[in-house]
This record gives C-alpha cells, structure tokens and sequence, in this order.
C-alpha cells in the first residue's frame, strides 16, 4: 500500500473516531481530547529536549488550552441553538480538515511560490489560498445547515490561516529538533501533535470568539 493510500485509511479512521466521540457521552469526548492532549504535550517535550523550562511550560499551557477550549466547546449550552455545542465542535473539525485537505490538493494541482521555503519546502501559497477557499465552502455550509451564526463565515477562512500557522510553527519545531515527525503512532502521519497542529490553535480562537460574542 503506497504513502497516500496509508494516509488517507488512517485520516479516515481518526475522522471516524473523533465523529463518533465527539456525538457520544461527553465522557468518552473528555477522555480522548486528554489522551490527544498527553500526547501532544509528551512529543512536544521531545521536539524541544535541551531548549529550557520555558518551552515546556509553554507546551503544556498550549496543550492544555487547546483542550479546555474543545472541552468547553463541546458542553457550550446555547438555549437558541440545540446541541449548539456539538455542532460548533463540529465546525471546528471541518474547519480544520478542509484546510488541510484543500491546502494539499491545491497545492499538488498548482504549485507555484513557496509559502515557507526555510521552515516547510513542500507548502505553497497555492495551498494556503485552497485551504482558506475550502474551509470557507465547507465551514460557511455547515454553519448554514446547522444554524450557527453567519459571523462564523468571516472567521472561517482567518481560522484556516491560523490552522496553516499552527502546522508551519510545529514544522519549525520540527526543523530545529532535526526530525522529520514528532512521533510515529500514527500511519501515514507520524505523531499526534502532527495531527493536531492546525487544531490546536483553531479551538482556542473559536473558544476566544465565543467567548466575545463573535461566535
């Protein structure tokens, strides 16, 4: 089974089981959003080995940010909206896996200028462009059929910009640790910060925006 063929059964599976914990007891949500979170605070540890205390704290604030944000998200009650925290953890999801797939694929289709040559010599503008394109179909979309509000289609495409942020900074991680994944656990992918590098900062910002009444 070729690389891609490996990557897309795996992104599959994940997708498959975040959908279903994310619409099961909140228990079962809680205790995979702390497993990611483990995960990705123990690898990032690993990537910045040798940097000082402040990158660790600072990985375990992030870590747990992004977490309490998802968590929060997930049991947000809306009396206007039912299940209005499920469907806007939901739109976090999209978000950010239309980002990434829309970057990759634009970025094969077209090419061009290198977004970030010194950091991530495979990203390209093009991809960047497909995948605020992308999340702002697929976002706007699901907002619309789910009755979020419309504001969320302005934040939807700055969001992708910030999950493309997210996954340019954990590349420079990456680049400084001398690695190529922060982990191998999972298939096609490597580790589980480099799966959650673009969620990371996408739940904290829709965490902030529903907290300042944008969201």
């Amino acid at each position: 089974m070729n690389d891609l063929a490996v990557r897309t059964l795996s992104g599959i599976v994940m997708i498959a089981i975040a959908i279903a914990a994310t619409l099961l007891d909140g228990y079962f949500f809680a205790v995979l959003v702390a497993a990611a979170a483990t995960a990705v605070f123990y690898e990032w540890r690993r990537l910045s080995r040798g940097w000082g205390i402040c990158w660790s704290v600072g990985g375990f604030v992030y870590a747990v940010a992004a977490a309490c944000a998802l968590l929060w998200i997930r049991e947000r009650a809306d009396p206007m909206l039912p299940n209005g925290g499920l469907v806007l953890t939901f739109w976090v999801f999209i978000v950010v896996w239309s980002t990434d797939i829309g970057a990759y694929f634009a970025g094969r289709a077209i090419g061009g200028p290198k977004l970030a040559p010194t950091i991530s010599p495979g990203k390209t503008r093009a991809g960047l462009y497909g995948g605020m394109v992308a999340a702002l179909v697929l976002g706007s979309l699901w907002a619309f059929v789910s009755g979020l509000s419309y504001r969320l289609d302005v934040l939807a495409p700055i969001f992708a910009v910030a999950a493309q942020g997210g996954d340019l900074f954990e590349s420079w991680m990456k680049r400084r640790a001398g690695v190529k994944d922060s982990g191998d656990w999972l298939p096609g992918h490597g580790g589980v910060f480099d799966r959650m590098d673009g969620l990371l900062p996408v739940a904290i910002l829709t965490a902030l925006a529903v907290l300042i009444g944008i969201a």
